[in-house]
């Protein structure tokens, strides 16, 4: 009777604990997508400053500082490609608008338009709104910058349970950090910043099993906020068409160093239907790579099938300089989509193919 009751107890406690980690799971993924339009927008922002968009202004005898003109911003966008219509430039505006990370000058106007009006990013005039959610998001960007800038820094890649996971720390190394550049006084308080930056999906368990301990475990940076990202993002939400933790279809090995240049071979986990490969809003982005081959060939290895993948790039050869990277699916090749085709039919119509060859794949956002 007594086990009885224990079991059911241990049930309860069991469902408890899988719904308050699925509650922190959506709640990490809202707040994710939330920080990609906040870096998206900065990273906007820091360009606009750099081409003298954002600058000065005079309109009816008062000078606007540090604003830029919507007309002009969309004209800019089309002319970098970062919209290929004005229609398109205008929702990704509107999206920063929306999130409070521009506004019209003097708040007139709620919707982003298209004409002579002065815009302005609310962090050059300090009316960013500062919440909980934007303070601890901040923190964390500074302090992954500052890790990332740090001689022998600890944010390395690194290997767990046989895969390899960029942009890890170890929580012990990562609190000894906190308290050696003054950023926290106690282990104790390091260890509650380690907590929020995991609830807010800055940072998660390389196998998303354990929460922020001071220990030995192993943590990785869920964004990498120094990679560039594309405006058309913003109108791709990840959240309604993906599982808040999606499930990479690759892991990584690690091949033996040559020349200094370590490199690895992707390994197929599970596999990925064209289907789901070519889903609207899904997790895979199409990238198209021209590589020119050499004397020796083009520098890349392709595996499976129904599609075949990315497994190796020679960290010297032509694909590798055109962009090339493993854990990625092959689309077409020279114009002809081969989703149902094996990689020896792949390898092959490259083989026999020209020396450039045009190659799309789909990647992993």
């Amino acid at each position: 009777m007594i086990s009885g009751q224990l079991t059911s107890v241990s049930m309860v406690f069991e469902r408890e604990m899988d719904g308050i980690a699925n509650s922190m799971q959506k709640k990490a993924a809202e707040l994710e997508r939330l920080a990609e339009v906040l870096v998206t927008g900065e990273q906007l922002r820091l360009r606009l400053h750099e081409a003298k968009v954002i600058k000065d202004r005079r309109h009816h005898l008062r000078t606007y500082p540090n604003c830029f003109v919507g007309k002009e911003l969309i004209d800019w966008l089309i002319e970098h490609k970062e919209a290929s219509e004005r229609e398109t430039a205008i929702k990704i505006m509107q999206k920063l608008l929306d999130q409070s990370i521009i506004h019209h000058v003097c708040d007139e106007h709620r919707e982003f338009k298209d004409m002579k009006l002065l815009y302005r990013f609310r962090k050059d005039d300090g009316t960013f709104p500062l919440d909980n959610e934007a303070k601890v998001f901040m923190r964390g960007q500074r302090i992954y910058e500052k890790l990332m800038n740090t001689e022998n820094s600890i944010i390395q890649s690194r290997e767990e349970e046989g895969g390899n996971f960029e942009r890890t720390v170890v929580a012990s190394e990562f609190i000894d950090w906190l308290l050696q550049e003054g950023e926290m006084a106690t282990r104790e308080e390091a260890e509650q910043l380690g907590r929020r930056l995991l609830e807010h999906g800055i940072i998660q368990h390389v196998t998303n099993k354990h929460h922020f301990v001071d220990g030995p475990l192993l943590f990785q940076f869920r964004m990498n906020f120094r990679r560039r990202r594309r405006l058309m993002e913003l109108l791709h939400e990840r959240g309604r068409g993906i599982p808040e933790s999606h499930d990479s279809p690759f892991c990584l090995r690690k091949q033996n160093s040559d020349g200094g240049n370590t490199s690895f071979l992707s390994v197929l986990k599970r596999h990925v239907s064209p289907e789901e490969l070519q889903t609207p809003g899904g997790p895979f982005l199409k990238k198209t790579f021209t590589i020119v081959g050499d004397a020796v060939g083009w520098g890349f290895v392709v595996r499976g099938s129904k599609p075949c993948h990315i497994q190796a790039v020679d960290p010297g050869g032509p694909a590798a300089a055109a962009g090339m990277k493993v854990c990625q699916f092959v689309v077409s090749v020279n114009g002809l989509n081969v989703l149902a085709q094996d990689y020896r039919t792949v390898s092959n119509l490259i083989l026999t193919g020209p020396r450039t060859i045009v190659m799309e794949v789909m990647a992993e956002m």
